[in-house]
C-alpha cells in the first residue's frame, strides 16, 4: 500500500528531525510534510475505494460459498431422502413377495390336501362299487353252481 510507505517517511522523518531541548518538540521541513500528506489524501481514497471493494468482494463470495453449501446439503438431503425411499420401496415390497408367497404355499397345500381327498374318495367310490360287483359276481356264481 502506497499510503503505508508514506507514513513509514513520515515517521522516518519525524525520527531523524532534530529536537529542540528541555521542549519535547522537534524542527522538520514543513513543506516536506505538508508533501507528503497531500499524497496520502491522494492515495488514501484510492486505496479505501480498494479495500472496500476487497471487503464486498470478500462478502459477496462468503455469500456464493454459503449459498452453494446450501445446496450440496440440500441435494445430499434429497439423495438421502430418495435413498431411504428406495429402500422403503424395496423392503415393502420384499413383504408383499412374501406374503404373495406364503399366500400361494397355503394354496398350493390347500389344493395338495383337496386332490388327497378327491382322489381318496374317488378311489373309495371305486372300491365300494367292485365290492358290489364282485358281491354281485359271487351270488352269480352260486347261483349257476346251483343250477347244474
Amino acid at each position: 500500500m502506497d499510503v503505508i510507505k508514506l507514513l513509514d517517511e513520515l515517521e522516518d522523518i519525524i525520527d531523524g528531525s532534530s529536537s529542540i531541548p528541555f521542549a519535547g518538540k522537534i524542527l522538520v521541513d514543513r513543506e516536506e510534510l505538508l508533501e507528503i500528506i497531500r499524497e496520502i489524501r491522494i492515495k488514501l481514497p484510492d486505496e479505501i475505494k480498494q479495500a472496500e471493494w476487497i471487503k464486498e468482494e470478500r462478502q459477496r463470495i462468503l455469500v456464493e460459498a454459503q449459498n452453494e453449501a446450501d445446496t450440496i446439503i440440500d441435494e445430499a438431503r434429497l439423495h438421502i431422502e430418495e435413498m431411504i425411499e428406495k429402500d422403503e420401496i424395496t423392503r415393502r415390497a420384499q413383504e408383499r413377495a412374501e406374503e404373495i408367497i406364503n399366500k400361494a404355499k397355503a394354496n398350493a397345500k390347500e389344493i395338495r390336501i383337496g386332490a388327497r381327498e378327491y382322489a381318496d374318495e374317488l378311489l373309495k367310490n371305486v372300491q365300494d362299487n367292485l365290492k358290489s360287483i364282485i358281491t354281485t359276481l359271487e351270488k352269480n356264481r352260486e347261483e349257476l353252481k346251483g343250477l347244474k
